[in-house]
């Protein structure tokens, strides 16, 4: 059954048997204190209070049985892939690969390159390393989702300009239907938050459409009530 979830531009027409969340970079170095981003000298406390929000669409995704991603940025030991374009940025001793307060920066393995505790993934919800800002290059995600006829996308995560603007826009290239889950998202810089939320919605949902949770939340109760009514399955 599909919902009509209440969104910008306008309502996006949600097919769960089709969609997946994907739930972006929400690791320890990007969040926590005395993480790589706040030794960057930003904010970490705006991404931090977006994570109860992020760990109850998590539950709504699960208590309904749809598939959901967890993605990390994170690069081999040996950096490998990771190109000096990408690597050469910031100042000497904070760069991908140097050590940092919680191990090396950017590194599969390393204590801050894992997803907060509190947002865990859970045995058998994909698990994709992406060495880029998007999450479709080098990560064979897009095999992975075909296989399981997804065809929308949720997203939640950080940073909504950044990596969580990039993969929606690589989604809508591969013809994926994009929708973001706006308190379920957040930069170091709330400008650049809104500047990419409008960039989104733009031109008829130009990348996608945007959403609050609590929208998203009643769009699966009501389809709860009604499929009650008639005996049908929601998800």
């Amino acid at each position: 059954m599909a919902l009509s979830v209440p969104a910008r531009p306008y309502n996006f027409v949600l097919e769960p048997q089709h969609a997946a969340l994907v739930v972006i970079d929400m690791q320890r170095d990007f969040i926590e204190p005395g993480g790589f981003g706040a030794v960057l000298g930003n904010d970490v406390s705006r991404l931090t209070k977006i994570v109860p929000t992020v760990a109850a669409l998590i539950a709504l995704f699960r208590a309904h049985r749809l598939p959901i991603v967890h993605t990390r940025e994170a690069h081999r030991p040996d950096l490998s892939d990771c190109p000096p374009a990408k690597r050469l940025r910031g100042a000497p001793g904070l760069r991908i690969g140097d050590r940092g307060a919680m191990g090396r920066i950017l590194i599969a393995g390393e204590p801050g390159n894992q997803i907060l505790p509190e947002l865990a993934p859970l045995d058998g919800e994909i698990v994709i390393d992406k060495p880029g800002k998007g999450m479709f290059w080098a990560t064979g995600l897009q095999e992975t989702l075909s296989a399981r006829s997804i065809t929308q996308l949720v997203f939640a995560g950080v940073t909504t300009e950044v990596c969580v603007q990039t993969s929606m826009r690589e989604a809508n290239d591969r013809g994926y239907e994009c929708l973001l889950v706006e308190d379920a998202t957040e930069s170091y810089f709330p400008e650049f938050k809104a500047a990419a939320i409008e960039m989104i919605v733009a031109q008829g949902a130009i990348v996608g459409w945007t959403t609050p949770l609590a929208a998203l939340e009643r769009a699966f109760s009501q389809a709860m009530v009604r499929t009650d009514k008639h005996t049908g399955a929601v998800a």
